[in-house]
């Protein structure tokens, strides 16, 4: 199973390309959040094949 961390900034509108942030591992969702939103989250998601 393959799977995405998918983050959502909430002080943005829908279709702002700053929405929405893909990562294809946990690690890179851990490095980005602590360097640009120490308090977000980031959700995983199933990729459908």
């Amino acid at each position: 199973m393959k799977t995405v961390w998918i983050y959502v900034n909430t002080s943005k509108l829908v279709g702002d390309k700053d929405h929405l942030k893909v990562f294809a591992s946990e690690d890179a969702a851990e490095t980005w959040l602590q360097e640009n939103d120490p308090e977000g989250v980031a959700f995983e998601y199933e990729v459908l094949e």
